[in-house]
């Protein structure tokens, strides 16, 4: 999935700076983005060329001047063309599954380890999109069926780290006895 979707769905609600777009979607448990700043705005560049969005600078008297971005009505007809078209199955690349794939290696306490370290990790994650949720980090409620959306959306997140949660449990039953 393109970041450029994630900053038209981001903008077709507000207009905003490109830092705004990028807390929102560092902050999001499902948005793209590989953690590098100019991949926004490097995309942000893009979309202001294609015509997807325009920008207007605000000049600030003890600051550096923003650039507000806004969606175009191009932009608002993209967005709906590929909320349209077929969604792409999900990807599953855990480095953990890595990880366990080689875990034979381990003695048996070090494997308990690796399993442990792993599972409050995902205990942390639960914790942090459940937080996440209850404050409504960006969460657009413009209309009620858009509000049940983004809960439905943060639902899914959450019971994949409880599923996740669950299955190394099994894991660690199944290879070390339970313990």
């Amino acid at each position: 999935m393109s970041i450029k979707y994630a900053i038209l769905g981001i903008l077709s609600c507000q207009s905003l700076t490109g830092y705004d777009l990028k807390k929102i979607i560092q902050e999001s448990p499902f948005m793209p983005w590989s953690g590098n700043n100019n991949q926004i705005y490097k995309a942000l560049v893009e979309l202001l060329h294609e015509g997807f969005v325009t920008n207007e600078v605000h000049y600030q008297v003890s600051s550096p001047s923003k650039k507000i971005y806004t969606i175009t009505k191009e932009g608002l007809k993209k967005l709906r063309e590929w909320v349209l078209a077929s969604p792409e199955p999900p990807e599953i690349k855990k480095s953990f599954l890595l990880q366990l794939a080689w875990a034979d290696l381990l003695n048996a306490d070090e494997l308990k380890t690796l399993l442990t370290k792993y599972e409050d990790e995902i205990k942390m994650e639960v914790l942090l999109q459940k937080g996440k949720k209850r404050r409504g980090v960006f969460s657009p409620n413009r209309t009620p069926r858009e509000k049940l959306i983004w809960e439905l959306i943060y639902q899914n997140i959450i019971s994949s780290y409880e599923n996740e949660l669950e299955w190394i449990k099994k894991v660690r039953s199944e290879l070390c006895g339970g313990i």
